[in-house]
């Protein structure tokens, strides 16, 4: 652990107290539907939609790879 974690973690304590220190990373978008502003309902559907995307691409470039294969096999 180093100096500089330590010397971090001590001016959140003092500028916030002890919920300052606690591990916040990935619940941002964890919370119900009904609890996210409009902003982070659209970032959660455009992160929903490329991630659909990329799946379809990697689909679509497979299925060209498998065809490419069976034309070389004939």
């Amino acid at each position: 652990m180093s100096y500089q974690q330590v010397y971090t973690w001590v001016r959140k304590y003092e500028k916030d107290g002890i919920n300052a220190l606690q591990d916040r990373r990935g619940k941002r978008l964890n919370r119900e539907p009904e609890e996210l502003s409009e902003k982070e309902r659209l970032e959660l559907r455009i992160k929903e939609l490329e991630e659909r995307n990329d799946f379809l691409e990697t689909r679509e470039d497979l299925a060209k790879k498998l065809r490419e294969i069976q034309r070389r096999n004939q």
